[in-house]
């Protein structure tokens, strides 16, 4: 079987002087253009108190990928005008995923409604990360069925496209649970059509009740894999791989245990969770952004082993 294997892990920082540093960061999604790190990122307001919302979206650079200068404006935020109660981001805006085209950029995030019930997953584009334009739901789940949330997209060789989200499944016992859903469409601007989900949690295993999508990238000659978060009962979120065909259509692989756990926290009172963002290809290493504890930023470097 492959192996990723983490060979460094550094810490990722907000420069002094950005309007969001005294927020917590997470969903750290990074690409790079030219040499340049380009960042969109989740900032929350600690402590969040109940009417502030649950995200905003700041995006920046940076020239190491380490530390990065952020916006002062927010490149995404909540829609609060007077009419905009029922606005599918009123309540927070939440782990952004871009995707690069020939003629600007698109950004698939997470809505949250103004009662902060339900997550929608919502598409905005312009011509550049600082001007986008909110354009549609993309996806949202029926009244008291939960959120859909935390997009990938990857396109295939076939040229259509596939959407891995997240979303809450509910069980016999009443106990919600997050899976991994999938959706495919001929063309981005298409309507979604769901299919079946593309793996499921394992019983014995350390993602034996959460799932969540994470970035999707491909080394030469091995098939495309996902790094995607999973969890127990009790919440605790760690980062594994699975592989797929290279057509999305089944599962060739899937590591038995983590690949990153998350350090005992400083604090206690802080949530016991190491999440996957995104992805950057860098020679051959892999670069993966994360976050720690719902707050702090991390990249790993990673080697794939054949």
């Amino acid at each position: 079987m492959p192996a990723y294997v983490v060979d460094q892990i550094d810490v990722v920082t907000i420069a002094d002087g950005s309007s969001f540093a005294a927020m917590d960061m997470m969903s750290p999604f990074v690409w790079k253009e030219g040499e340049r790190y380009r960042i969109m990122v989740r900032a929350v307001p600690d402590p969040l108190r109940p009417n502030d919302p649950t995200g905003i979206i700041a995006s920046g650079w940076s020239d190491d990928g380490l530390e990065f200068h952020l916006d002062h404006q927010p490149a995404i935020a909540p829609d609060t005008a007077p009419d905009a109660a029922d606005a599918a981001d009123a309540g927070g805006c939440e782990d952004p995923t871009v995707l690069v085209r020939p003629d600007g950029y698109v950004v698939y995030y997470t809505g949250v409604d103004a009662r902060r019930e339900q997550g929608a997953m919502v598409a905005a584009a312009g011509t550049s990360v600082e001007a986008l334009t909110k354009r549609r739901v993309v996806l949202k789940a029926p009244p008291g069925e939960g959120n859909i949330k935390e997009a990938t997209i990857v396109q295939t060789p076939a040229g259509d496209w596939r959407l891995f989200y997240e979303y809450a499944a509910a069980f016999e016992n009443g106990v919600a649970a997050s899976r991994i859903g999938v959706a495919r469409a001929d063309a981005l601007g298409d309507t979604w059509i769901a299919l079946d989900d593309p793996f499921g949690i394992r019983v014995d295993g350390w993602d034996n009740w959460h799932l969540s999508t994470g970035p999707i990238c491909q080394m030469p000659g091995a098939d495309p894999v996902m790094f995607y978060n999973g969890a127990t009962l009790d919440a605790r979120w760690r980062i594994g791989w699975v592989s797929f065909s290279p057509d999305f259509s089944r599962v060739t692989g899937r590591g038995i245990e983590p690949v990153i756990l998350p350090p005992p926290p400083a604090n206690r009172d802080k949530t016991d969770i190491a999440f996957a963002a995104s992805s950057v290809i860098e020679g051959d290493m892999i670069s993966l952004y994360y976050s720690l504890e719902d707050s702090i930023l991390r990249r790993a470097r990673m080697r794939y082993y054949a």
